[in-house]
């Protein structure tokens, strides 16, 4: 393999995905590609992402973690707890429901919900266990990739709750981490720590989530001989990168 290349937080922006994967010349024979979670939610497109990933994993390699949103979108399917439910629309989960089951906004209420989860289970069951079935990080020799972060408390990271893979923000982003590999992560937006939604590097850490499903960008990591360069789609089709 002669490069690595971390994308995150796609959520359910299919095009700008397609296009950045172009952009940057993806081969499977010679890349590995590593999505960092949140394949769902507030996009349009969240089936085709969860299919396209699928895809990329089965046939071609591809290293997808799991992450907060893709654990809510496996509870909603699992459990039948009226909070979850609010939670997951709360969160963008009507898109999602749109790109599985058609529901008129007007008619998205607890009735049309629990219609579009009986279908969402009987013809995507695929779809759900491949979202559970996902790791929580993914540890090469020079990075240690997780959706959101590492707990700063845990000497021995690995161990830290499932949780705090999934949902750990300030924690993990203002103190320093306990490993000596970088900690590549998504989930806490770019523009929420350095006021752009270009990708945020520190010395131990470097944040990826570009915003895309916010209207801002997705943005890819790239790591090859040693050194990193990075690429971003605009949410309206411009490239920018270095």
């Amino acid at each position: 393999m002669m490069r690595t290349l971390m994308i995150s937080d796609i959520h359910g922006c299919q095009e700008p995905f397609d296009r950045l994967l172009q952009e940057i010349g993806y081969d499977s024979a010679r890349d590995q590609l590593v999505l960092l979670g949140d394949y769902i939610d507030r996009g349009p497109r969240s089936k085709e992402v969860v299919e396209r990933v699928m895809e990329l994993v089965d046939r071609h390699g591809a290293v997808a973690l799991r992450g907060n949103h893709d654990q809510r979108l496996v509870d909603l399917i699992r459990k039948d707890e009226a909070h979850i439910r609010k939670k997951f629309m709360e969160h963008g989960g009507r898109q999602t429901i749109n790109s599985y089951f058609d529901v008129l906004s007007a008619e998205m209420n607890e009735e049309a919900l629990l219609k579009a989860v009986d279908f969402i289970k009987a013809n995507y069951g695929h779809h759900i266990e491949f979202l559970e079935s996902l790791p929580y990080y993914y540890e090469d020799d020079s990075h240690i990739c997780v959706h959101a972060g590492l707990n700063p408390l845990y000497s021995e990271w690995k161990k830290q709750p499932a949780h705090d893979f999934m949902y750990i923000k300030n924690d993990f982003i203002r103190n320093k981490t306990n490993v000596n590999k970088k900690v590549v992560f998504g989930h806490t937006r770019a523009v929420e720590i350095h006021g752009k939604s270009d990708i945020w590097f520190q010395d131990d850490k470097i944040g990826i989530d570009g915003g895309c499903a916010y209207g801002m960008q997705l943005n890819c990591l790239i790591f090859e001989d040693g050194a990193y360069t990075t690429r971003a789609i605009l949410n309206h089709g411009s490239t920018v990168g270095t």
